[in-house]
């Protein structure tokens, strides 16, 4: 659907300069030549076309109402014949939705990335067709694709994890039948009637809708369902398809709306495909975080204490003090200074910030005699308050704060997820204030402490630059200099970076780190945001060398993005087998029997600047080395009667290679090499 007024702005534009044209035209005809009057009819013409922008920047001229497929011919008509859908201004779209004048326009083919969503979007109705097959009364609400596939909410049908086989069969039906995929339109009249006795359809009309008329339908067969698209042309592109499980969801995700089922699903072009996906999962459901950290009693999240509030037991909280003493090192090396905030705030503060307007439904909000008061679900007001309690000289600038900032944002319950979504979670939060002209020095020293934490837990990034949105605040030139300056700083590091156009903050672009696991999967990380609105909502200012004020620039950092999800990832990402740094049990001393547990307490002394425990239980030492192996205990000492005489150890790594005779002073130092240069493996055995 082209939005209102990208066509308000296009018919403004041409009238106004038709007018112009033709008065100018007619006040001087008569010394006109004939061949200038014929140039002049060409121009008006021309003035029908629109422009659109392709991927590479260059503009290409077309009809005032050509298709995203009109677009794709006129490039060529080999392009024109593969098009199945498109992308303009960032949105997927259908191959005949209109382009208007300066729209940005992707094709999408079957070569194209944006080709998986098409296809799991159709693969969602699939699923919908069979599962009106199989339950004719069951009511569709929404269908959207995934990064794998696709899920559907559903309502009145009682589903459980034994009903998919079913249906997965009739979608196989449905799929080697190849039927036909078409877009229909209908009069809102006519989609209203057709569901009548479906609620959620005709909140849909209603609201996302509520413009359109006629409005658009897919059809394949005996089935149809009101949406935009797109689709690929036929259900047999749909290569392969698995149903994956069923929960619980709520209507618009609110829950004081209607309970749903939802069933998720599996959509790929080949066989192959699909059956890679499926051992990822399964290895991934082996590195779960919630089962390791329950197996490794690192946190809990316990319905008593209430949802997405995870408790971090003992062995949890000394991991994420050792993920704090670093993120704090990194900050104090880069000149940040500690600051600390109050969990909650006067009302009046986010107010003033702008949460309150974009934040207000995520926030908690409690009544303090009589006055309103919010728990923060960001860090930054307040840093942004405390630097506004001093006068400041550009010679100052920057000024750089931190904090380990425990925040709060009421996510919806269906969509909290272990660790990975939480309503409590703490920011490894960084806020600097500068010039202007310091924008790419800073970045430049934030992408520096970023990288500095890929390298030391070996984890790859995926980076974006996010440029500015349609709704933003600031002046056309302060945005185009920060996004120049945040180019320039990826380009001189010669990071691959993907843009993501118009997905900045409303207050500043930004370049976002996704890391990848093990796995392969990516997950949201660390970001570095550019912000021109919250200095001037505090009046931020500090004295320039010409001795007047001016308004810093604020710039938002996380090296982490947030303990809770970095937490999440390295549990997966390391299967729990922490480096030696990290472990919560770093070395486990296993005495053979009770007679070397006075040669065991002694070695425990002389080790006593690590995390070294006695395992003390009447157990056979296959039983303790057994329990040190399942909870991946870096280094386990074993000492028998031998060792005690000769005043050695045995040492035994989790990767079960064992070395006898070793002095517990070289063992010391060399644990004392692991842990400072923060190894990701123990590696004693291998020093030779």
């Amino acid at each position: 659907m082209i939005p209102p007024e990208k066509i308000a702005k296009d018919m403004l534009y041409r009238s106004i300069n038709i007018k112009y044209i033709i008065i100018d035209r007619l006040s001087n005809q008569l010394i006109c030549h004939s061949k200038t009057l014929i140039r002049d009819l060409i121009f008006l013409i021309d003035m029908n076309d629109i422009t659109v922008t392709l991927p590479d920047g260059s503009e290409l001229s077309v009809p005032a109402d050509a298709t995203v497929e009109d677009v794709a011919y006129e490039i060529g008509p080999g392009l024109g014949r593969d098009t199945i859908a498109g992308v303009v201004d960032g949105e997927l779209v259908d191959a005949t939705t209109s382009v208007y004048n300066d729209a940005r326009v992707v094709i999408v083919t079957e070569q194209s990335d944006e080709y998986q969503r098409v296809l799991r979007h159709s693969a969602a109705h699939v699923f919908a067709q069979a599962l009106q097959r199989e339950y004719p009364d069951a009511k569709l609400t929404i269908g959207p694709p995934t990064d794998d596939g696709f899920y559907y909410d559903i309502a009145s049908v009682d589903l459980d994890e034994n009903d998919l086989e079913t249906i997965e069969t009739e979608m196989e039906a449905i799929i080697d039948a190849d039927i036909p995929i078409t877009q229909q339109y209908q009069s809102r009249e006519e989609a209203f009637s057709k569901y009548e006795n479906n609620p959620y359809k005709c909140d849909i009309l209603e609201t996302e809708a509520a413009d359109e008329d006629p409005v658009s339908f897919y059809i394949q067969d005996d089935f149809e369902d009101l949406c935009q698209g797109p689709h690929v042309d036929s259900t047999g592109e749909i290569g392969a398809i698995t149903l994956l499980n069923i929960s619980s969801a709520y209507w618009r995700g609110d829950e004081d709306n209607d309970t749903l089922t939802r069933v998720y699903g599996a959509a790929f072009e080949s066989e192959s495909e699909l059956e890679s996906f499926l051992e990822r999962r399964k290895k991934a459901k082996e590195r779960d975080h919630r089962k390791i950290g329950q197996e490794l009693d690192l946190f809990s999240i316990p319905d008593i204490t209430g949802p997405g509030l995870p408790l971090y037991h003992p062995d949890g909280k000394k991991i994420l003090n050792e993920l704090s003493s670093f993120a704090r090192s990194l900050n104090l090396e880069a000149g940040y200074e500690p600051v600390e905030t109050p969990h909650l705030f006067r009302t009046e503060l986010w107010k003033q910030s702008g949460h309150y307007e974009n934040y207000v439904d995520d926030m908690f909000l409690l009544d303090v005699s009589d006055e309103e008061y919010g728990l923060k679900p960001m860090n930054c007001p307040g840093h942004a308050t405390i630097f506004d309690q001093h006068s400041w000289s550009y010679r100052d600038l920057p000024v750089r704060y931190f904090e380990d900032g425990k925040v709060y944002r009421k996510e919806q319950r269906g969509e909290l997820s272990g660790l990975s979504r939480v309503w409590s979670f703490t920011i490894d939060d960084g806020h600097l204030f500068c010039q202007p002209e310091q924008i790419e020095q800073e970045v430049t020293h934030v992408m520096d402490a970023i990288y500095s934490v890929l390298d030391t837990f070996g984890l790859e990034a995926h980076v974006a630059l996010a440029t500015r949105p349609e709704k933003s605040v600031g002046g056309d030139e302060i945005w185009e200099n920060a996004e120049t300056q945040l180019r320039s700083v990826l380009e001189s590091q010669n990071i691959d970076y993907d843009l993501e156009p118009g997905d900045g903050a409303f207050y500043g672009p930004k370049i976002d780190f996704a890391f990848e696991d093990a796995l392969g999967r990516q997950w949201d990380g660390p970001t570095v945001q550019l912000d021109f609105n919250m200095p001037d909502r505090f009046e931020l200012t500090y004295t320039g060398e010409d001795n007047t004020d001016h308004q810093p620039v604020m710039i938002h950092r996380a090296l982490y993005g947030s303990y809770e999800r970095f937490f999440m990832v390295l549990i997966e990402h390391f299967n729990g087998k922490f480096p030696l740094w990290l472990a919560p049990d770093q070395v486990r001393i296993l005495p053979i029997s009770d007679d070397q547990l006075g040669y065991a307490h002694r070695i425990k002394n002389e080790l006593s600047d690590f995390r070294v425990s006695i395992e003390d239980r009447a157990w056979t030492l296959g039983r303790k080395i057994r329990a040190a192996q399942e909870e991946r205990v870096p280094y386990m000492i074993i000492i028998g009667d031998d060792e005690v005489s000769t005043e050695t150890i045995s040492v035994r790594d989790r990767k079960e290679r064992e070395k006898q005779d070793v002095d517990l002073s070289t063992f010391h130092s060399h644990l004392k090499s692991e842990y400072e240069n923060k190894r990701l493996e123990p590696d004693f055995i291998d020093m030779n």
